[in-house]
């Protein structure tokens, strides 16, 4: 799957002109596989961890601190959201760890905030989401997921439907065309080039005789 969307990615620009990312949701293996993949093509690719994967470790971290149900906590996880998306992870990293120390908990209560800490660091150089945010880079999955479930689950996934390779890859195109509101374009461009191609360039000059 990482060296299909590395082939997709120079299909569509094959000059390297534009900035390739690459979303992930902080799997060591698949960075390093994008990693790896991309060195050995000679390419650079700014990796994003998915933003919503951050906060599920900051909203573990919070129940160390609060009660279940405190409102607190989401006032404390926004601020510490908010820092994150500042650029500033390896601060809230140490900001969370100093709380659970302040607080006095045992390392099984303080697990879940040790391994947010820690979770944050070890990704640090993938938060980077002040760049992310200023170039307009996605931050978080959510669209990609809902497109792929729209797209191509609510089409594909019927009962009994077997699909090949080239006649899903058909169909996936009609519904982007229909969902994007460019089919019509798209079937005038159509009915153009089968005119060249069924009429026009069987005939000298590509003129068809009105007689």
């Amino acid at each position: 799957m990482i060296a299909a969307g590395f082939d997709e990615a120079a299909r569509r620009d094959p000059d390297h002109q534009r900035t390739w990312v690459a979303l992930v949701d902080g799997n060591n293996h698949q960075i390093d596989r994008i990693t790896t993949e991309a060195r050995r093509r000679g390419v650079t690719v700014a990796i994003v961890v998915d933003f919503i994967h951050v906060l599920e470790y900051v909203w573990k971290a919070a129940w160390c601190f609060y009660p279940e149900g405190d409102p607190h906590a989401e006032q404390w996880v926004r601020t510490h959201a908010r820092a994150v998306l500042a650029g500033r992870a390896g601060i809230v990293a140490a900001a969370i760890r100093r709380k659970a120390t302040y607080h006095g908990l045992d390392p099984g209560q303080r697990k879940h905030a040790d391994t947010a800490a820690a979770y944050l660091l070890a990704k640090k150089p993938y938060l980077d989401y002040p760049t992310a945010l200023e170039h307009g880079w996605p931050i978080a999955t959510g669209v990609i997921e809902g497109a792929c479930r729209y797209l191509v689950k609510d089409r594909m996934d019927l009962t009994g439907a077997r699909w090949g390779l080239h006649g899903a890859e058909a169909i996936l195109k009609l519904r982007a065309l229909i969902s994007n509101g460019d089919f019509d374009q798209y079937w005038a461009w159509h009915l153009t080039q089968e005119q060249q191609r069924i009429h026009n360039s069987r005939y000298l000059g590509g003129v068809i005789p009105t007689q």
